[in-house]
């Protein structure tokens, strides 16, 4: 869960809810005081914005006008808990935001055009200079929490509210929706999954031919075990 890649710009990710929150509030101030043309975003679920950490960080990026982008994504639930049992039904994240001065937006996460949409006017009202901007994208967990397989058997979402969301599939909806405006055809979709699935192999080859890390690798952060003690 520790994801980092500077080669894009990717800062970092930690495992522990909320807490990349004040992190990312942290690298946009730094952008704000060094005068950079940036903006940062950071992607956070439904569950982090219970964190005290996002209130006290949405109301110092409201303080400094920084050019972040908080990006929700509620999928309703927070590991086996939905959110009646978590938050007042009254509850709304862009309303939390709003009450501290924050531009703000929700919308279909299983829309790739209207959340590209969407995307593109939080960016340029962070780069604007105008603030921080809070976009909430609902959407919905098809696997279990944590892992590849299904748990619909635990009995916390029933099987009906799951297919009536996976019917929503974002990936099938927009290749009915190229396909339909005539940009796809069947040989391209059949070479984009081929290249897509080429690259998931390559990924997994690359990782089970690496060598398994050593002690001196991680320095202070990983030590080996001494055979006695």
């Amino acid at each position: 869960m520790h994801l980092i890649d500077l080669s894009v710009n990717m800062l970092g990710s930690t495992p522990i809810v909320g807490n990349i929150v004040p992190v990312a509030t942290g690298v946009a101030f730094a952008t704000w005081l060094d005068g950079r043309d940036e903006i940062t975003v950071v992607y956070l679920g439904d569950g982090a914005t219970e964190e005290g950490a996002f209130t006290e960080s949405i109301n110092f990026a409201a303080l400094k006008a920084l050019p972040i982008v908080y990006v929700v994504e509620n999928n309703f639930f927070s590991v086996y808990s939905p959110l009646s049992v978590r938050q007042p039904l009254a509850r709304d994240v862009i309303g939390i935001a709003a009450s501290h001065g924050i531009a703000g937006a929700r919308g279909d996460g299983n829309d790739v055009e209207g959340v590209h949409r969407l995307a593109a006017i939080a960016a340029t009202h962070a780069r604007s200079g105008a603030g921080p901007y809070v976009l909430e994208l609902e959407t919905y967990r098809w696997r279990e929490h944590c892992g590849p397989a299904y748990d619909n058997e635990l009995g916390y979402r029933s099987v009906a509210e799951f297919e009536s969301w996976r019917a929503r599939d974002p990936i099938a909806a927009m290749e009915r929706r190229l396909i339909r405006a005539g940009a796809l055809d069947t040989k391209g979709r059949e070479s984009l999954a081929s290249e897509c699935a080429a690259e998931v192999d390559d990924a997994f080859a690359f990782a089970l031919a690496s060598p398994f890390p050593t002690g001196q690798s991680f320095g202070d952060v990983y030590s080996t075990v001494t055979a006695g003690r």
